[in-house]
């Protein structure tokens, strides 16, 4: 019988306490609804990449007897579970792994998920950790240690009912990506990131795109750093009224493409500490901020800038924008507002 179409499996008899690899074990099972592995001795295993992955059918799954002590790759782990509701791995010892890549990606119905034992000491890459947990509102990531982590692209990307989000126990000093970080978090409402230190990272497209109910957000250690892209990066961050970015270093950014775009209740921004000398594209960069009244581009250099298409379009409340410091002389075929 073809894996897909496997409705019921029981593996209670099974002896595998010699087994050390679990990788794709019950990947793409997608009929499955029924999976007993009450008698699982698995405290010889050192990798369980894509062990349920696929698994779209089921909706329930005990793992209370695991022994995870050993295993250092969990990728993909429950990558697609889209049935699955409720999850309890507080029994979880992760002191040994190293990847969480994609882990509870695509677990589009999942509304509790227990992490609360989970030690990530010696993790080095989450991105796409929670991607697309449409469901989940609350998560309890307090025990994570972060310290290590160097990746944290779409980390919660898509997670629409998420909340609140406490992360000041992150550790963010090794991390060069966190583009799409919290992109469509749409019900989100504060996120403290005071404690993020951004030394090292590289890429922030999108990081809060589509945060629509976003209305406080602190940024006051986002300082030093090497970041090159920066388009979207506030897009659709409709809700939020005010915005302190005065200790941003930009002097590396390429890209501020739509960075403010949609903020529709932004008032005032004060960009006087942008340095753009290096910026080459600002299209749309405050598209459909209409609230603003109140906008500060005193400093900005645009002499490697090749596209402003659109850059203020429907700014319908400023009534007074100094852009004298701009070089457009190759913009005379292009509408910037």
């Amino acid at each position: 019988m073809a894996v897909q179409y496997l409705i019921s499996l029981d593996l209670s008899n099974f002896n595998i306490s010699q087994v050390n690899n679990m990788n794709y074990m019950f990947k793409d099972c997608s009929k499955l609804i029924s999976l007993n592995l009450s008698n699982f001795i698995t405290s010889s295993v050192t990798t369980m990449d894509s062990m349920f992955s696929g698994c779209s059918s089921l909706n329930y799954l005990d793992l209370s007897n695991f022994n995870t002590s050993q295993v250092n790759n969990m990728n993909s782990m429950f990558y697609e579970c889209s049935k699955l509701v409720y999850l309890d791995l507080s029994n979880f010892e992760t002191i040994s792994a190293t990847t969480m890549n994609n882990m509870f990606s695509g677990c589009k119905d999942l509304s509790y998920l227990n992490l609360s034992k989970f030690s990530t000491s010696k993790i080095n890459t989450m991105n796409q950790m929670f991607k697309d947990c449409l469901l989940l509102n609350t998560l309890d990531l307090s025990s994570f240690d972060t310290s290590q982590v160097i990746n944290m692209d779409s980390i919660f990307y898509g997670c629409l009912s998420l909340f609140s989000l406490n992360l000041s126990n992150f550790n963010a000093n090794r991390v060069t990506t966190m583009s799409n970080m919290f992109n469509g978090c749409s019900n989100l409402i504060y996120l403290d990131l005071s404690n993020f230190n951004t030394l090292h990272v590289t890429i922030m497209r999108n990081m809060f795109n589509g945060c629509l109910k976003l209305i406080s957000l602190n940024l006051s250690n986002f300082k030093k750093s090497q970041v090159t892209i920066m388009y979207s990066m506030f897009s659709k961050c409709s809700s939020l009224n005010s915005l302190d970015i005065s200790n941003f270093d930009t002097s590396e950014v390429s890209q501020m493409n739509s960075m403010f775009s949609y903020c529709s209740s932004l008032n005032s921004l004060d960009l006087s500490n942008f340095d753009t000398n290096k910026v080459t594209t600002m299209s749309s960069m405050f598209n459909k901020c209409s609230s603003l009244t109140f906008l500060n581009l005193s400093n900005f250099k645009t002499s490697l800038v090749k596209t402003m298409s659109n850059m203020f379009s429907d700014c319908s409340s400023l009534i007074s924008l100094d852009i004298s410091n701009f070089n457009i002389s190759s913009y005379k075929y292009e509408f910037i507002v």
